[in-house]
């Protein structure tokens, strides 16, 4: 990480806070061993026991990226669940996702639901954002992900939802300025008003307050990530899923959806200079799955070829409906932030400060 971050501060060793952060918030609180075993017993007998007369006894979201196809693995084959495959298609999967999620599904022997967003809609919503010139331009796909996902486990009285966040690949977060809250209810709805043309008619929503206050308190969804309890090794991981299952590695983190490609190896760097990949390096980093020297040297390349963007540029324009020279226009338009639209920003950091200081957050958000 560096000051692409305005907000990074570095201490008298030259330690980041994000390190700093690590070591004394992150790393003592991470049990993988004896404690992260007695945490999965613990879970997958309440699992078991609240699931014993249903079909399916968890939901788990799946993306076809190594995290979630990982999790269903350790779900199915190694605690003995049964899980309900949950899967959004946002119309941007790329062949390798589509490839991935049917071979966990087949091999595995579980059920997989999809819910397929309506396609205008959705183009609708990520024009909104590239007009309004802010750098989140994925919120659009993880509001309608999580939404999704949230919405569907409450109305069908799922208790538990497995979740594929962890430490071992995200314990540095990337800052507020490069990927804000996709769960802002209130600023989708203020930047869809503002450059949207069609209705949000079935696009699903959900406010960040439903679904971490009325979703988990009253309708009682309790949200797992069991690869904080496992020594998770992305490279392990991978290998295992393709030794396995057939399941086929992509070049980067997210790289799984081909807008996500576009928007953080393209758009994000050449736009604000903003690379993700600082803050998925880093994390890398520190579990001690990536050298610094290693990271450096791949920082210093572009994420992927011109040819690849040249495409990507294309077809990203011609999908939205615009041509490339929209697209470019728009590239070279005025950067705004989070901040040039309503929010609701202050309650949302009232509660990740109060969650932080009752231990439940442990990486920086800012």
């Amino acid at each position: 990480m560096d000051t692409s971050d305005s907000s990074i501060s570095f201490d008298d060793k030259g330690w980041c806070d994000y390190c700093n952060n690590f070591y004394s918030n992150i790393l003592p609180n991470w049990q993988t061993g004896e404690r992260g075993r007695t945490e999965i017993d613990l879970m997958v007998r309440k699992i078991r026991r609240d699931g014993k007369d249903r079909e399916f006894d968890c939901i788990l979201g799946i993306s076809g990226g190594v995290d979630s196809s990982y999790l269903a693995y350790l779900a199915k084959e190694k605690f003995g669940l049964r899980p309900l495959i949950f899967h959004v298609d946002a119309g941007w999967n790329s062949q390798q996702a589509v490839h991935n999620i049917e071979c966990i599904v087949d091999h595995l022997g579980i059920h997989l639901h999809t819910e397929v967003i309506n396609w205008k809609e959705m183009r609708d919503l990520q024009l909104a954002y590239f007009k309004a010139q802010v750098p989140h331009l994925d919120t659009p796909q993880d509001h309608a992900f999580f939404a999704s996902l949230y919405n569907f486990a409450a109305k069908h009285n799922f208790r538990y939802i497995l979740n594929g966040g962890n430490y071992s690949t995200e314990c540095v977060r990337e800052p507020l300025e490069w990927a804000y809250h996709a769960s802002d209810l209130v600023q989708l709805k203020d930047i869809h008003s503002k450059f949207g043309v069609r209705a949000l008619k079935s696009f699903p929503t959900c406010d960040i307050f439903t679904y971490k206050i009325y979703y988990r308190y009253f309708k009682r969804v309790h949200v797992w990530r069991p690869l904080n309890c496992v020594s998770y090794v992305k490279d392990d991981a991978m290998r295992l899923l393709m030794d396995k299952y057939g399941w086929r590695k992509y070049e980067h983190k997210h790289y799984e959806s081909r807008f996500t490609r576009f928007y953080e190896g393209y758009w994000l760097p050449t736009k604000f200079g903003y690379d993700k990949r600082r803050a998925h390096f880093s994390s890398l980093i520190l579990t001690k799955q990536m050298s610094r020297e290693e990271a450096c040297l791949r920082i210093a390349q572009p994420a992927y070829d011109e040819n690849t963007i040249e495409h990507d540029f294309e077809y990203v324009a011609t999908k939205l409906g615009i041509s490339v020279d929209e697209l470019r226009t728009l590239h070279k338009g005025p950067n705004k932030s989070w901040r040039d639209y309503k929010s609701r920003h202050a309650l949302i950091d009232l509660g990740t400060k109060l969650m932080r200081s009752v231990g439940v957050q442990r990486a920086i958000i800012r």
